[in-house]
């Protein structure tokens, strides 16, 4: 039994109410003469990306959902699995588990990304909706048949972007339409800047922060960048495979810039930092009238000040705190190892499911996260902006070479 459980859920009705309001509408084949029961599998992979941050232990925590099985091809791994999610079935091969078990939602658990198109395909071809570790793949073709095959289906994936299931986030947000800053001028991310600073921090942890820029301020309509190793422009020598089945990738220092509608401009960086590693990881908006800050997760810290120099010392403008209960208050709410996140993410696929609906974070944002990524390495090779949508859905490093090296758009 999870400890606390009615805390949490108390947590996730004062922040996700609407995801859960959809629970009512449950369809009856899943109903049945007691409480909605949707049956869940989980697919990991110990070794090569495990169970990611929690995909698996979070439908213990779901009411409405009953874990049947899990498929690992690690024997050592998989025994563990079934301990921890409390069941008897597991498989070695996750086609014959989805073959045998007919789960509604599936979660696609693993961090690596080698095994995301293809595990995420077989579930589409099962029937099955989907409960997706980020990033979503590895390049944008990858992602268009993602999308399809769920599309074809009338399937739901979500995308475990935590940050978008934020109470506080959406209170922020809400706030800025409102004017609490003004006109939004710029926004800033940058990644974690630990070991992997460059290609590595770029994919597997920027596709937060592309998220959270357009979850500001829309779709970006450009990309100007440049990728650096060792302090000189990347080339096609530069390629290697990146770890953990990113697929390609170059640099250790990226500088992106993106045109929003409007006013607004986003940058993006990332570096071997000698100095502060992970402490700049987040988004910082700034507007006509103050600056705002968030980290990621579910519960993040969001600060923001009404400042229009942008320099808080001298105006000596208070920071204020965003929580999930608005302006200025405390932040009742707590993440413990990211269960909240996971379960307003789980809870709200499951509404999303029963209202015919895309969930909060859905494939769709993935691959739009994934674009923003990817117009780095391929306006890097041009050498100019990129527009967007991406016209190449291949990964823009895949087909580098010497030979296009100083390719025109």
């Amino acid at each position: 039994m999870i400890p606390h459980r009615s805390i949490r859920r108390r947590d996730f009705m004062a922040g996700a109410a609407a995801g859960t309001a959809a629970l009512s509408v449950i369809p009856s084949f899943i109903r049945g003469s007691g409480p909605a029961r949707y049956r869940v599998a989980v697919l990991g992979h110990t070794g090569r990306g495990d169970y990611g941050h929690g995909l698996d232990i979070v439908w213990n925590d779901i009411e409405q959902a009953e874990v049947v099985a899990v498929a690992d091809p690690n024997p050592e791994g998989l025994a563990a699995a079934t301990r921890r999610l409390s069941i008897s079935k597991g498989y070695a091969d996750y086609r014959r588990m989805l073959e045998q078990e007919r789960p509604h939602i599936v979660s696609v658990a693993p961090r690596w990304l080698d095994s995301h198109r293809d595990m995420v395909l077989a579930c589409a071809e099962a029937g099955c909706h989907v409960f997706l570790e980020k990033p979503l793949c590895q390049s944008l073709d990858q992602a268009d048949e993602m999308a399809a095959a769920l599309e074809k289906r009338n399937l739901k994936l979500a995308i475990a972007h935590q940050t978008r299931y934020s109470p506080a986030l959406a209170h922020a947000r809400k706030a800025i339409q409102e004017g609490l800053l003004g006109d939004i001028l710029e926004l800033r991310g940058r990644g974690k800047e630990d070991h992997r600073g460059g290609g590595e921090d770029l994919m597997v942890l920027g596709t937060h922060i592309m998220d959270l820029m357009r979850f500001f301020a829309g779709d970006p309509q450009w990309c100007f960048a440049q990728v650096r190793s060792e302090g000189r422009p990347v080339t096609p020598g530069d390629v290697r495979d990146g770890a953990e089945g990113i697929g390609p990738l170059a640099g250790d220092e990226i500088h992106a810039m993106y045109g929003f509608n409007g006013k607004t401009v986003g940058y993006f960086s990332t570096h071997r930092t000698r100095h502060g590693a992970s402490q700049r990881y987040g988004l910082q908006i700034y507007g006509s009238k103050g600056i705002l800050t968030t980290t990621t997760g579910a519960v993040p810290e969001v600060w923001f000040t009404e400042d229009p120099a942008w320099q808080p010392g001298r105006s000596k403008s208070p920071w204020k705190r965003i929580s999930s209960e608005g302006i200025d208050r405390p932040e009742p709410l707590r993440d413990p190892q990211q269960r909240y996140g996971n379960r307003c993410i789980a809870l709200d696929l499951i509404g999303a499911i029963a209202s015919n609906s895309q969930p909060k974070g859905n494939v769709y944002d993935g691959r739009a996260a994934l674009e923003m990524i990817l117009g780095i390495y391929q306006s890097h090779r041009w050498k100019a902006p990129v527009p967007y949508p991406l016209v190449n859905r291949k990964h823009p490093l895949s087909s580098w070479s010497s030979n296009n090296s100083n390719e025109s758009q």
